[in-house]
């Protein structure tokens, strides 16, 4: 069931690549004032991955940081809008399965937006051991995400961490969305052997650094 959900969930978002950006973040300039403004704050130095890259709203303020960018995300399509980005001639884009990544090169850095809560709940520690893997000693990993608060947006169907979605087309899909509670979060990876530290941002973002 977790394979088949997922495999939904990646359907809805080629499909949306091309309305994301609207739909997810309305006022774009607003949204790249925030974005710039938590990117320089979190400080992601070093040589830096970005999984879930998406369309790359975040990757241009990461880019500027980093001595080296690697973004990834399961969609090519998306991608393909990523890389008509200003400012981000130097990245390299690599289109892959998040959940199957793997690297050579280990990054200083690891950072992901709005796709923590996309993760199935048994799929949690596997995900924070490829990213144990992928990190450098002493590597942080920075995410930013919704807060618990929002989740009465959704439209659940019968399972607390199943979520119905609609394209502007009419389809309908279903995705994973488990909203972050802070202190559910830093208690569960301090299980997996993380330090957490989560901030809010607003009333609807969360902010975190993991050890």
């Amino acid at each position: 069931m977790t394979d088949e959900l997922l495999a939904e969930q990646l359907r809805y978002y080629r499909l949306r690549a091309g309305e994301y950006d609207a739909t997810a973040y309305g006022d774009a300039a607003a949204a790249a004032e925030r974005i710039d403004r938590l990117v320089d704050r979190m400080r992601p130095t070093g040589d830096v991955l970005e999984l879930a890259c998406g369309t790359g709203m975040w990757t241009p303020a990461l880019a500027r940081h980093a001595r080296s960018l690697t973004a990834v995300d399961a969609a090519p399509e998306t991608i393909e809008i990523a890389r008509r980005r200003p400012g981000v001639d130097a990245v390299r884009f690599q289109v892959a399965d998040i959940f199957e990544f793997s690297s050579p090169t280990r990054f200083d850095t690891v950072f992901f937006s709005a796709w923590l809560s996309h993760v199935p709940n048994e799929r949690v520690p596997q995900f924070w051991q490829l990213l144990r893997g992928l990190l450098v000693d002493g590597g942080r990993v920075l995410f930013v995400d919704e807060h618990t608060d929002e989740r009465p947006k959704e439209s659940y169907a019968g399972n607390e961490q199943i979520a119905e979605r609609q394209l502007g087309d009419g389809s309908r899909f279903r995705i994973v969305k488990n909203f972050i509670d802070p202190q559910a979060l830093t208690s569960r990876l301090a299980e997996l052997g993380w330090r957490c530290v989560i901030e809010r941002d607003g009333n609807d973002w969360v902010v975190g650094e993991a050890h």
